[in-house]
């Protein structure tokens, strides 16, 4: 499905495994899938710049529509001239709704077909939360991507809980839809559900007659054991449509991102990166490195033996320990480029595995060395 703005080549589709290479085309360039795509909540990626997020690759980021309606707020965004000139970035922005932030970081205090009622998790002011709100939010802040606002339920919830929280996402779709008006946003359904598949696979169907651009798969990675949201994604695989982007929301550690690929997604996110780095751990082909740790003190060897980043080439582990153990910016700032350059390495050897017809072989590869930097070897 396109329009001027918007358009999904699939470009290649593994036999097997159903894993997915494509070119998503948007206004502001083209994301060639499966993508990581870095978290910028506050209209910044923690501890990088956007020039270097675009010399390591980053193709697209996501904000946050809560986080920016609180502060500074959408409208100084809008008189800024949105949000790419606010934050200087010329690439592809997807926000999310809000959603997931309004139910877990707010004080909440009514939750109704209409809206949700909160306090602020800064000042404690009093806001209300509408679907309309929502997209009038990232019509402000202009962003590339937008997602309907939902009601993620939280892992444990009952059946009839998680239902009624599906009814409402679905009733809240359909009033987004009429308020998105903007054609150079693509608006993104969610599918909800909980664990339960009878749920997921109704969320999906209530969502299709809105899928013109893309879909997202919500609520999971919210707690529940790996193998859950594999089997999960493992039912909703062959429902998916097939003719845009399928982004799975939230889910960015090394293995996720090999499954959900091999499960047909196309697009994920996740502040796992940048937020690990802070507390002095790297994601590397030989799986995670915690550098603060007494073993890597006089280790003058690079984080990773098969990375390139700025990091790896000119910084040892014992330089990083230091770094991270004195507390100096520069070590989170190191870690952090290095975590999301990975990511993007990773994403970009799935994507020519999957072109060149070994993708299975390849995520066989990938936790054999995991499973080796693990053994210490």
């Amino acid at each position: 499905m396109n329009n001027k703005y918007f358009s999904f080549e699939l470009q290649k589709t593994d036999p097997e495994t159903g894993a997915r290479a494509g070119v998503f085309h948007t206004p502001h360039g083209d994301i060639l899938t499966p993508v990581y795509m870095p978290v910028g909540t506050q209209a910044t990626v923690k501890g990088m710049l956007p020039k270097d997020l675009e010399a390591i690759g980053s193709q697209i980021i996501l904000s946050n529509t809560y986080h920016l309606h609180m502060r500074p707020g959408d409208d100084l965004i809008a008189r800024a001239g949105g949000l790419h000139k606010f934050m200087n970035w010329n690439r592809p922005i997807l926000t999310d709704s809000g959603g997931f932030q309004v139910f877990s970081l707010a004080s909440l205090n009514n939750i109704t077909d209409e809206g949700v009622r909160f306090s602020s998790h800064i000042d404690g002011s009093k806001h209300f939360f509408t679907p309309e709100l929502a997209m009038e939010i990232q019509h402000n802040l202009g962003s590339d991507i937008v997602m309907a606002f939902d009601q993620c339920s939280e892992y444990g919830y009952s059946h009839a809980d998680a239902e009624r929280a599906m009814e409402r996402t679905a009733k809240w779709l359909e009033r987004c839809y009429r308020a998105h008006e903007n054609p150079a946003q693509a608006l993104f359904p969610i599918v909800q559900g909980n664990m339960y598949e009878d749920l997921r696979a109704e969320s999906l169907k209530r969502c299709l007659p809105f899928v013109k651009h893309g879909i997202a798969i919500g609520g999971l990675s919210v707690g529940e054991p790996k193998p859950k949201m594999y089997e999960l994604l493992d039912f909703l695989q062959p429902l998916l449509p097939t003719d845009v982007p399928r982004y799975l929301m939230g889910v960015g550690s090394p293995d996720c991102l090999v499954e959900g690929v091999l499960r047909g997604v196309d697009m994920f996110d996740c502040v796992l990166a940048t937020r690990v780095a802070r507390n002095g751990t790297a994601l590397t082909s030989r799986g995670k490195v915690v550098v603060r740790n007494g073993a890597y003190k006089e280790d003058f060897t690079p984080l990773d033996p098969d990375c390139d980043c700025y990091c790896c080439k000119h910084y040892t582990k014992a330089y990083l320990r230091h770094m991270v153990n004195a507390g100096e910016m520069t070590g989170a700032t190191l870690l952090s480029l290095h975590n999301v350059a990975y990511l993007h390495k990773l994403m970009k050897e799935l994507r020519e595995s999957i072109l060149g017809g070994y993708v299975k072989e390849f995520a066989k590869d990938f936790y054999a060395k995991q499973e080796s930097g693990a053994n210490g070897k």
